[in-house]
């Protein structure tokens, strides 16, 4: 059974679905607000049956998602999620995102170059729009080969504000400001 926590931020509230796996805490998604849906709201339609529920573990993630989103540097472990949910080239862009640090910022491209796909900076946006680990998987850190952001399931607005948060600029046409990208040759 699915259990669920939302929790206020300054983003608006975020939600945690999570179940107990082998009497551990994974989380299976974490939903931000989007336009006219709040977090709780996207938790009840998509998860009807999960019920509210806490643990220390998931009090700790949520405090340090919260901790995330006022822009302080937070690191969020990949073994707190269930990429079983997940599909094998999913996987491996979220692990590829992961891997990009506090600060940095890659583009789609070189994210699929990186996992062997010369052409699949596509399937690579596909993959992280789909995230179901939004700020645990930093996939704002990925942006467009133009410097320009692309999607974000929170909002380009709060993509903005959390690599700003992160020190990354931008110039006058909203374009990241950048002299290399993670996983640039």
């Amino acid at each position: 059974m699915n259990k669920k926590i939302a929790k206020p931020t300054p983003f608006g509230s975020v939600g945690i679905i999570w179940t107990e796996c082998k009497s551990d805490p994974k989380i299976v998604r974490i939903l931000l607000c989007v336009p006219g849906m709040s977090a709780e709201a996207r938790a009840s339609e998509l998860y009807p049956n999960a019920r509210p529920a806490s643990s220390a573990e998931i009090d700790g993630v949520a405090a340090q998602i919260k901790k995330l989103l006022e822009g302080e540097p937070v690191d969020l472990p990949l073994t707190l999620v269930d990429l079983r949910l997940c599909g094998e080239f999913q996987q491996r862009v979220l692990r590829a995102e992961h891997r990009i640090p506090r600060g940095s910022v890659s583009t789609y491209g070189l994210i699929a170059a990186h996992l062997g796909r010369l052409k699949g900076a596509r399937a690579v946006g596909n993959a992280l729009a789909d995230n179901p680990f939004p700020l645990i998987v930093p996939c704002h850190r990925a942006i467009r080969s133009d410097r320009s952001l692309g999607g974000y399931q929170g909002g380009c607005e709060m993509k903005r504000a959390l690599l700003e948060a992160e020190g990354i600029r931008f110039d006058a046409s909203g374009r990241v400001e950048c002299r290399r990208f993670h996983y640039e040759k």
